[in-house]
């Protein structure tokens, strides 16, 4: 006679291995550290692919989508092949395999925008997907591994998705606040792939062996080796751009401060009141026709670029105090070393995000403020908004003038809307820029780059302005009254809200000056 027993415990699961030697320290280890790599591959990508796509919304909203297109599909497929394949032989390929391409990316992607920049989308991509989708695969795998009875399903699949997540955290953190600002991007992910390329090895050895792995250690090393010759390099690596300092042949003093591939500001170490690029110009000539000839200002300038125009303050108005927001802290070492010897006396500048450091101002304690703030080839959407533009008004004084340099192309969308919102704040505003771009010339369509907006309380002499301007031989009009509001048009208003800047903004040609 059979003897009854109880309910039976729950047996190994037929088919699904013992583990192969990996502890739950170990499958830990590995779901943590994938998923961080995977989050350091997707944010250093942003700042590698900035000086040949711009920093801006489109660019972010691409990268983040492919990220997680590699999340989901290394997810799916790993899980699917762990159940068709022994899951020890898979950990150690996939690990190695993202360490070579990861290594390989920046030499890649910079050697693609230079020579095939038609291509440079696919390579992107492609550069992100697939370490991405490898990396991702470890998860399942090693969940494949750990289980062993299915009384424990949920603890060991709920334990390593957490320790996943947590991982992805530590990525986006540790890369965020420490590696960027520490490392080139190059270094970053030469060492991510060593470290991914080395991983792959411990695990081959606890598995398998050493196959595949020396192979794939030398990838590692012809990419790192690659990253030196490829085109596309910086002097220095910010924590926002990818920063070039170009002498002037034709100057002694000349220097052109490159961000991005764009030509953001020319400083003649020398001659602080030379001024190369028209925008600057006519931001000279407003100021120069609007104040009394070398009265001393109180300015601020949201974005600091090479300082060109507090230097030029500071040199024809002397004991004007210069207050600088510019976000970037590598941008301002360039600054105040490579582009000059320090600050000139009455410029403080400081590392700090324009808007953050409009709040600090006090109401009324400014002539002038001076909007000329990029991020890759736009303005920060929050600086152009009527919750911005309200701050800049109230730290005015009465007579105070708020002058910005717009970018635009095509239909000038951005450059209305923009116009339109300081109409909602400020009751005067005017547009200087080329001719035709204002409408004012029926003869060609509009081209587009450089316009300035003029908008202050007071009334501002207009005639004095445009001599300043035909003084500097920039051949820059005024727009106002009836022709200012048909340029608008029914253009919207920029709001903390809606302010879709990107979007507005018609692309143009990085290589072109500013």
């Amino acid at each position: 006679m059979t003897p009854v027993t109880g309910p039976s415990s729950p047996s190994v699961a037929e088919g699904v291995p013992r583990g192969h030697g990996l502890g739950s320290r170990a499958a830990a280890l590995l779901v943590f550290g994938s998923s961080a790599a995977v989050l350091v591959v997707e944010i250093v990508a942003l700042r590698l692919l900035a000086p040949y796509l711009g920093l801006t919304l489109e660019t972010s909203t691409m990268v983040i989508s492919i990220a997680l297109t590699a999340i989901a599909l290394g997810s799916w497929l790993g899980g699917r092949v762990a159940d068709q394949v022994d899951p020890s032989r898979l950990l150690g390929p996939s690990l190695g395999l993202s360490g070579a391409v990861v290594a390989l990316t920046p030499a890649v992607l910079r050697t693609t925008a230079e020579w095939a920049p038609a291509m440079l989308l696919l390579i992107a991509a492609s550069t992100i997907l697939v370490p991405g989708a490898l990396l991702s695969a470890v998860t399942p795998i090693v969940t494949k591994l750990r289980l062993t009875s299915l009384a424990e399903t949920g603890t060991v699949v709920g334990r390593l998705s957490g320790v996943g997540t947590v991982g992805a955290i530590f990525g986006t953190v540790f890369t965020g606040f420490v590696l960027v600002s520490r490392l080139s991007v190059s270094s970053i992910l030469i060492g991510l792939g060593t470290l991914l390329v080395a991983g792959s090895a411990l695990v081959e050895w606890r598995t398998r062996g050493w196959s595949g792995t020396p192979a794939l250690a030398l990838v590692v090393v012809a990419g790192g080796l690659a990253t030196t010759v490829a085109p596309g390099g910086c002097d220095t690596e910010t924590r926002y751009h990818c920063a070039r300092v170009v002498a002037d042949p034709g100057r002694d003093g000349g220097r052109t401060l490159v961000l991005d591939g764009v030509r953001h500001s020319y400083v003649d170490t020398d001659d602080p009141t030379h001024l190369e690029f028209t925008y600057v110009r006519v931001l000279a000539s407003v100021v120069d026709a609007v104040f009394p000839e070398g009265e001393p200002l109180a300015a601020h300038h949201l974005g600091g670029g090479g300082l060109t125009f507090p230097r030029y303050l500071a040199a024809t108005r002397p004991g004007t105090r210069s207050l600088v927001s510019e976000i970037d802290s590598g941008v301002v070492r360039l600054d105040l070393g490579t582009l000059g010897p320090g600050a000139p006396s009455g410029i403080d500048v400081r590392a700090e995000d324009g808007r953050l450091g409009l709040r600090r101002l006090d109401t009324g304690s400014r002539d002038l403020v001076v909007g000329d703030a990029f991020g890759g080839v736009s303005v920060p959407w929050h600086l152009t908004t009527v919750e911005a533009l309200t701050d800049v008004r109230r730290v005015l004084d009465k007579e105070g003038l708020y002058v910005a340099n717009l970018i635009d192309h095509g239909d000038l969308a951005f450059a209305r809307a923009e116009a339109a919102t300081l109409g909602e704040v400020f009751d005067h505003v005017v547009v200087l820029g080329e001719p035709v771009d204002l409408g004012l010339e029926r003869t060609a369509a509009p081209d587009g780059g450089n316009l300035v907006v003029v908008a202050s309380d007071r009334t501002v002499d207009l005639r004095a302005v445009q001599e300043a301007l035909d003084a500097r031989q920039t051949g820059w009009k005024v727009a106002t009254g009836d022709d200012l509001t048909s340029w608008i048009g029914d253009a919207p208003l920029l709001t903390d809200d809606y302010a879709p800047v990107d979007q507005l903004l018609e692309p143009h040609s990085r290589r072109s000056g500013r």
